[in-house]
């Protein structure tokens, strides 16, 4: 007895050991697991032309090339937006037009926004020393939200570095996957299944909603860009975030198109209509043919997954999160669906 509780001991403080080490990169690992296994049947075909590390190292540059250059675009854009926005504000160059009159109607809160908006817009010196030490809290969420953005840029190329390894070892990495699932399930024709279930979910998810929601935002993007508005590259992020959880990109087109029209000339706000038109419907072409290569996961898992993922871990936990909470779901109802081991007492009749 004491021998065994020792070796456990010592298997538990290796284990503690090794997670505090790993735990930092955790999230950073689970990107690379998935992008391994969404890349790794393109590896395959390359792999015959180039060679296992040809393929890899012609996946990895061009993934780093396609999802850093958009990253840069977008954090510049921000960065530009925020430092417009505070050095129009310490210039006092902040104009506001009178509130609606509707706004003075509006219950509870009416009066004193009207009140807080008509001072902004009459004498921008007293609301900022009236008001100012309200806006200390939401400044410093945004400088931490560009750090994050610009942490989580690093950590998508490191994420596609290990990525790149982990697709050279492909096949020796299967293995282990499968050799582990069967230690657990005590079944080989169990652990191959189970590693086929997960890449599809993985590559299902991943595709169905992280890819579109990406092919979807750099459309919009290229559109904000496009004809020139200042905020291009908050609102691609935006997008990106919107199309993740699977919300209507509408509810943020709309507003954009309105202001274009109310902005910039007829015809190329027409053409900006036209394409935001396009982009919207590409979802119905582009969702059936990525989704329906893995395993249907219901919207409520998705949205968990990219709300816990984003708190987590920023930008980064976006992507992992919902591929993870899929995977656990779908890897639970494979549980549930197995016959469980029969009871031979199960239906005797109670003793009288």
């Amino acid at each position: 007895m004491f021998d065994t509780a020792l070796r456990i001991g010592l298997v538990a403080l290796l284990v503690y050991a090794c997670a505090r080490i790993v735990l930092p990169f955790a999230f950073v690992l689970m990107w690379s697991a998935i992008l391994a296994v969404i890349l790794y049947p393109l590896h395959l075909r390359l792999a015959r032309q180039l060679g296992d590390r040809g393929a890899a190292l012609l996946i990895g540059l061009i993934g780093v090339a396609v999802i850093l250059g958009p990253m840069v675009i977008v954090v510049t854009s921000l960065a530009t937006s925020l430092y417009s926005l505070i050095s129009s504000v310490q210039s006092q160059d902040v104009a506001l037009p009178p509130p609606p009159l509707w706004l003075d109607g509006a219950p509870l809160v009416g009066k004193k926004l009207t009140e807080i908006w008509t001072l902004v817009a009459t004498n921008l010196p007293a609301a900022l020393a009236k008001y100012g030490h309200l806006m200390s809290g939401p400044l410093a969420w945004v400088a931490s939200f560009a750090g994050g953005l610009a942490i989580a840029e690093l950590s998508f190329v490191l994420s596609f570095a290990i990525a790149m390894v982990l697709v050279v070892y492909g096949r020796g990495a299967t293995e282990f996957a499968q050799r582990f699932l069967e230690r657990v399930t005590s079944s080989q024709a169990r652990a191959v299944q189970l590693v086929t279930l997960m890449a599809a979910t993985i590559r299902g998810v991943a595709l169905g909603v992280i890819g579109v929601a990406l092919i979807q935002s750099v459309l919009l993007g290229v559109g904000f860009f496009a004809i020139g508005i200042q905020a291009a590259g908050p609102l691609t992020l935006i997008a990106l975030l919107l199309g993740v959880m699977q919300v209507p990109l509408i509810l943020l087109t709309l507003p954009v198109v309105g202001y274009v029209f109310a902005t910039e000339p007829t015809l190329a706000a027409i053409i900006f209509l036209i394409w935001n038109v396009i982009v919207g419907l590409s979802d119905n072409i582009l969702r059936p043919l990525m989704l329906g290569r893995g395993v249907e996961v219901p919207m409520p898992v998705i949205l968990i997954g990219v709300l816990g993922g984003m708190i987590v871990d920023g930008l980064v936990g976006l992507f992992v999160g919902p591929v993870l909470l899929a995977v656990s779901y779908v890897l639970l109802l494979e549980w549930l669906r197995q016959n469980p081991v029969d009871d031979p007492h199960r239906g005797d009749a109670p003793a009288s």
